[in-house]
C-alpha cells in the first residue's frame, strides 16, 4: 500500500489510520485493476477455495471507509478467505466491496449480523449474497472455429477457464457464440477485462465480450431442449467428461432450429451449395444397457472441413437396428449444421 496512490483531497485522518493499521498488523493488501484485495487465499490457507455461495456483497459504504474498519468488522462473524474493496482513481472507495468467507455458513452469518449495520450515524450498509457471476459470452466467432481452437486461444490469454460451449449465434449469420465458465467471479472479471481491453484477437475477427445475459442463457437453453430428443455424452475441450444425460453443447439457435429427420437433407444441400463436398457418415452401436438404452457413436466427415465432427448418443430402443443408426446420423448432422452456423 503506497501513500503516493492517494489523492491529496482524501480524508487525511482515515488515510493515516489505514496506513498505521497496515504497518501494525503486517496485513498484505494488493491493488490491481481498480480494486484492493486481501487474501484469496489468506496466509496459512490449506486446501481448495470456498464453494459458491460463500461470498457477500457489501454496498452503501461511505467512500472514505477502508479496510482498517471493514476487515476487522467482517472477520468478527467468520473466517475471511478474501476481501476486495473497489476503488476510484483518486483512492476513494467506490461504495461497495466483496467479502468471501471460508464457508457458506460464514456468508450467512455476515448477512444476518451486518446487514443494515450503521458504520456511522445514518450510514447503514447493505450486506447480501453476492451473485458471483462466472460466465461470459463471446459472440461473433467464425463458424469454422472448433471448440478446441477456442479453448486453446482462451487458455493462452486468460486464467481460470473451466468450460467452453459453442452455439450458433442468434444474432450473426454463419457465426458462433461461446459461453465461457470460469473458476470464480474474479477470474471471469479479469478474463473479460483482458479480452475487451487487452487487444486480444480471437481468430482475427471482431467479437463482442460481455457477461452472459440471462435472456441469452435462456434462449440457448430453450434451443437445447428443442434439439435434444435423445441424450448425449461427450468430452469438452478442457478434458472433463460431461455427465450422462447432458444434452449436446453445440446447438442451433431457435430461429435456425431443424425438426428431427430433416438435418441430413439440409446438411447435404448446404454442403452442395457451399462446395464443401458430400458428407460421409459413420455410426456404430458401442454399448447396450438394461432398460433398452443403446449407446451410439456417430461421425460425419465433410471433405472441405479440416476435422471430422463426432458425438456419442444414448437412444431408447429394444435392440441395435437401423432406426438407432438413423437417429445418430440425424444428431451428428444437426451438430455439423450448428458448427457451420446454419
Amino acid at each position: 500500500l503506497h501513500p503516493q496512490q492517494w489523492s491529496s483531497g482524501i480524508n487525511q485522518a482515515n488515510k493515516m489510520a489505514l496506513l498505521s493499521w497496515v504497518r501494525e498488523t503486517g496485513i498484505r493488501l494488493v491493488q490491481v485493476n481498480g480494486q484492493r484485495r486481501y487474501g484469496g487465499p489468506p496466509p496459512g490457507w490449506v486446501g481448495s477455495p470456498p464453494p459458491a455461495g460463500s461470498e457477500v456483497f457489501i454496498g452503501k459504504l461511505p467512500q472514505d471507509v477502508y479496510e482498517d474498519t471493514l476487515i476487522p468488522l467482517f472477520q468478527s462473524v467468520g473466517t475471511l478467505y478474501e476481501f476486495r474493496l473497489m476503488l476510484t482513481f483518486s483512492g476513494l472507495n467506490r461504495g461497495f466491496a466483496y467479502a468471501k468467507y471460508s464457508s457458506q455458513r460464514g456468508a450467512r452469518e455476515a448477512i444476518a449480523a451486518l446487514n443494515q449495520r450503521e458504520l456511522r450515524e445514518g450510514c447503514a450498509i447493505l450486506v447480501c449474497r453476492s451473485m458471483e457471476k462466472h460466465e461470459l459470452s463471446v459472440d461473433g466467432l467464425p463458424a469454422a472455429a472448433t471448440r478446441r481452437d477456442v479453448v486453446a486461444a482462451l487458455l493462452e490469454a486468460t486464467e481460470g477457464l473451466l468450460r467452453v460451449t459453442l452455439h450458433a449465434s442468434p444474432s450473426h449469420r454463419r457465426a458462433q457464440v461461446a459461453v465461457l465458465t470460469y473458476s470464480s467471479h474474479h477470474a471471469a472479471a479479469m478474463a473479460k477485462k483482458t479480452l475487451v481491453e487487452g487487444n486480444v484477437e480471437l481468430f482475427r475477427q471482431k467479437v463482442k465480450v460481455e457477461w452472459l445475459k440471462p435472456e441469452l442463457k435462456e434462449k440457448l437453453q430453450s434451443c437445447r431442449e428443442k434439439l435434444s430428443p435423445g441424450t448425449v455424452q461427450r468430452r469438452d475441450d478442457l478434458g472433463s467428461p460431461e455427465p450422462l444425460g447432458s444434452p449436446e453443447r453445440v446447438l442451433l439457435s431457435p430461429e435456425q432450429s431443424l425438426e428431427l429427420h430433416s438435418a441430413l437433407g439440409c446438411l447435404g444441400a448446404l454442403c452442395q451449395q457451399w462446395d464443401l463436398g458430400t458428407p460421409r457418415f459413420l455410426t456404430r452401436c458401442v454399448q447396450a444397457r438394461p432398460g433398452g438404452w443403446l449407446h451410439y457413436w456417430a461421425q460425419v466427415v465433410i471433405p472441405a472441413r479440416p476435422a471430422p465432427c463426432g458425438l456419442s448418443l444414448w437412444v431408447r430402443g429394444d435392440a441395435p437396428g437401423s432406426a438407432g443408426h438413423q437417429e445418430a446420423k440425424e444428431a451428428v448432422a444437426r451438430l455439423a449444421l450448428a458448427m457451420l452456423g446454419e
